[in-house]
């Protein structure tokens, strides 16, 4: 069942997607997560510096810049999967629903099922595409039977692979192309229903003729009002998806604008020495 909200509503507000709320609790006039003086360490390097950064609600943050800028190590802070590496810390505010997410007494495991992660590679569980889905569900969730196969359903459907393997869902993920692969590790990340989905360059490792499917379950999705960061050196997608454009360098935000403001008048020499590069590469 779908709840009704006004726009007005700042508690336990829901956005239906495909008929499955996805959670949210914020404003809609507030960031979905502000960061405030933000650094990063590996070890004693000092990889992201005094980061400050609004990512608003129901919208599409691209971030992008030259490679070792800092903006895959950011969206690592994000759901805080620095934690599995010794010698990673970050400090400062990384502030949602009124928490420090980075505070040492978060649960992880309720915060990656609200921040899920997309990553370079396709990465699905050496198990059935049925049980891909689930498995994060069940962390989560207690559904029956048929509840799970709807979650399903409509997870794989969001991905746009429902009907290219409604008829083989018993059988293993890995026999996928990469194009499906990627798209169900976003389906699967949808399942738990997400308030915020991160995405770290997520067609890089694909061929050029898969770039284009996965590309456009992501536009759909932001078309939906998902809140998303998106890492891409894609920059059409950039241009025509995102509703802020953030431009990294050197561990530090350079410019953060609009689309059309940043592609085409941007304001550092920096910024715009990039471009130039990657737009006549």
């Amino acid at each position: 069942m779908t709840v009704s909200t006004t726009m007005g509503e700042s508690q336990d507000r829901q956005a239906s997607f495909g008929g499955v709320q996805a959670r949210a609790t914020s404003d809609i006039n507030e960031p979905r997560i502000a960061i405030r003086d933000l650094d990063f360490f590996y070890g004693s390097n000092r990889a992201l510096k005094n980061i400050r950064l609004d990512l608003p609600d129901r919208q599409v943050t691209g971030m992008i810049g030259p490679s070792g800028c800092g903006k895959s190590t950011l969206l690592r802070v994000l759901n805080r999967m620095y934690d599995l590496y010794p010698g990673q810390r970050a400090a400062g505010e990384v502030m949602m629903d009124g928490e420090n997410i980075i505070d040492p007494s978060v649960d992880l495991n309720s915060l990656r099922a609200r921040i899920g992660m997309v990553f370079q590679k396709p990465t699905p569980f050496p198990m059935t595409i049925y049980d891909n889905i689930a498995f994060g569900v069940k962390l989560h969730e207690k559904l029956s039977k048929a509840e799970m196969d709807e979650r399903v359903e409509w997870s794989l459907s969001r991905g746009a692979l429902w009907d290219e393997v409604k008829d083989r869902l018993r059988t293993s993920a890995m026999g996928l192309s990469g194009g499906q692969q990627q798209r169900l590790c976003i389906a699967r990340t949808i399942a738990v229903r997400p308030e915020v989905i991160l995405f770290d360059e997520p067609t890089s490792a694909l061929d050029p003729e898969m770039v284009q499917e996965v590309l456009t379950v992501m536009t759909d999705l932001a078309a939906e009002g998902m809140t998303m960061v998106v890492v891409t050196h894609e920059m059409g997608f950039a241009r025509r998806a995102a509703n802020r454009v953030v431009f990294m360098a050197d561990g530090s935000i350079v410019e953060d604008d609009e689309p059309e403001q940043f592609f085409g008048n941007p304001k550092t020499t920096r910024a715009k020495d990039f471009l130039a590069k990657i737009l006549h590469h």
